[in-house]
């Protein structure tokens, strides 16, 4: 418990002397070494991100998101137009360092200065993107500049409790399930329970060790194959952040 217990009086939480909202995130570039995380324009971004997603005849990478698919490469410009004018949610672009192409996107949403939180969402990663050293690397770079240099207090991951992958996506980084919401939205005609995940910002120290660990080109062999695995690498950072 937080609070006194001796006096009867009720239990409250810890006092945060000296807090100050937040700064709203800007709409600069974050670089990598894999990716570059750059505000989402359409005359930049839409023509490539659309072939990108090309690469999923099937559609599933819309899946899970409440829009989607474009039927032409005009529509999807139209809606990136539409949402990049936005400051939340507050969209950027997945740009592969080797290629110069976006590949994907992810957003800041529900961005909460004053007590300090923020979500990561509208995650929409193409085929050439999914299970590389990039993806995660985006999920880092927005992951520190909240937590590290904004000083967020608390960094959100929510998804369809159906969504496998997200989910599996939010332990491997390292988040901490709290629940699910049942029946918390309706989207595409369906109904949606969401998940819920989140990372504190006394567990970013060690968790973005964790990260880096994993990004340094020397953790990858000729190959590329990973010689330690990210899922080991923050459920260790967790255990020493005592989560």
């Amino acid at each position: 418990m937080n609070g006194r217990e001796d006096d009867g009086s009720p239990p409250v939480g810890a006092p945060l002397p000296g807090w100050q909202p937040r700064p709203w995130p800007p709409r600069t570039v974050m670089a990598g070494h894999y990716c570059r995380m750059e505000p989402l324009a359409a005359e930049a971004h839409a023509e490539h991100l659309y072939r990108a997603y090309a690469k999923d005849p099937a559609h599933r990478v819309w899946t899970y998101l409440p829009y989607g698919p474009f039927a032409s490469a005009n529509a999807y410009a139209a809606w990136v137009r539409e949402v990049c004018a936005r400051d939340d949610p507050l969209f950027h672009a997945v740009v592969d360092s080797e290629t110069g192409r976006a590949a994907g996107v992810a957003s800041y949403l529900r961005i909460q200065p004053d007590t300090g939180v923020i979500e990561v969402g509208h995650i929409n990663f193409s085929p050439r993107l999914q299970r590389t050293a990039a993806a995660t690397e985006a999920m880092y770079l927005m992951m520190r500049r909240a937590l590290g240099e904004l000083g967020y207090r608390r960094y959100e991951w929510k998804c369809d409790a159906l969504n496998a992958a997200s989910r599996r996506a939010a332990e491997r980084l390292g988040f901490v399930f709290e629940g699910v919401f049942r029946q918390a939205t309706i989207y595409k005609g369906r109904n949606r329970d969401t998940a819920w995940y989140s990372v504190i910002d006394a567990e970013w120290p060690a968790l973005g060790r964790a990260y880096e660990a994993w990004l340094d080109p020397a953790n990858f062999d000729a190959e590329g194959r990973q010689r330690s695995r990210l899922a080991e690498l923050t459920a260790r950072a967790r255990s020493d952040a005592g989560r």
